[in-house]
């Protein structure tokens, strides 16, 4: 007959174990992003993950905006707590004070947070070079138009003709447009003389009359300023969301850690323990 010996684990002296535990730490931490990566590609999926100010846009509600943001917080406080558990629990015994031992757990925490971080960074960031290589327009004459992607539409309705003139660069009329029109939500608002300009250059690309042309400035203006406002909108409730994510994630990832190395070494029994017999409640 054999007897099954359940593992107990060793506590190793201060002084010869590391500080810091890098195994644990960039483990957890992977194990965070790789979470986080399956969590924002679900709100992907239902539409959580993305926010617009563009009036072709299907939602562009500050309830949107508010429900992306509030993802971020949760998705954050998940991740985090797995990957802090993971540090925590993984990370080698050691014998010192309550204290310390807990001090030293909520740093991995900190250390998976860290990581996690600089790796949904790395990762934003290469998404954003995939997308951007291919939303780029082809050809040689392609240039970037700046603050297109906010008021492109506004853009397009400022230059509509059924017959343009001839010798006309549409590209370079779309781009002049655009600088002028950002100016808009300024304090100072549209100046007289470039909305002036602004009238010509959109006579001149349509072949509208000048009363006309006149008309549709004023209209695309004030459509352009509220677009621009609504954009600056949501990108300070993302921004302040995103903020708030990686505080409260800096946060659990202590916490998890800590309650990770507790069940470590046994002073809070876990839920469930796992054998090959599979879960049994603890006792």
């Amino acid at each position: 007959m054999t007897t099954a010996l359940e593992p107990v684990s060793v506590a190793v002296e201060d002084g010869k174990a590391r500080y810091v535990q890098w195994g644990p730490a960039v483990a957890g931490a992977f194990a965070a992003a790789a979470l986080a990566f399956v969590l924002h590609s679900f709100a992907a999926a239902i539409g959580l993950a993305v926010s617009s100010t563009a009036p072709t846009w299907r939602d562009a509600s500050t309830v949107l905006q508010l429900l992306s943001g509030l993802y971020l917080v949760v998705a954050a406080i998940v991740a985090l707590g797995v990957g802090g558990y993971i540090a925590g629990r993984m990370r080698a015994p050691i014998a010192a004070s309550a204290d310390e031992v807990e001090f030293r757990d909520g740093t991995h925490g900190l250390l998976v947070w860290a990581i996690a971080m600089i790796l949904t960074v790395l990762m934003t960031w290469a998404a954003a070079q995939s997308l951007t290589r291919l939303a780029a327009p082809s050809g040689p004459s392609a240039q970037s138009v700046a603050g297109e992607n906010i008021i492109a539409y506004d853009l397009d309705r400022l230059f509509r003709a059924e017959k343009r003139p001839p010798n006309t660069d549409p590209t370079h009329a779309r781009a002049e447009a655009a600088r002028i029109l950002l100016t808009t939500a300024s304090h100072r608002g549209l100046a007289s003389d470039d909305r002036a300009y602004l009238v010509r250059l959109t006579a001149a690309n349509t072949g509208l009359a000048a009363p006309e042309a006149e008309k549709r400035v004023d209209t695309i203006v004030t459509q352009a300023r509220d677009n621009i406002r609504k954009a600056r909108r949501a990108s300070v409730i993302l921004a302040f969301m995103a903020g708030a994510a990686a505080l409260l994630g800096a946060a659990v990832a202590w916490f998890a850690a800590c309650a990770g190395g507790r069940d470590r070494d046994g002073t809070a029994a876990p839920s469930m323990t796992w054998g090959w017999n599979g879960p049994r409640l603890a006792r």
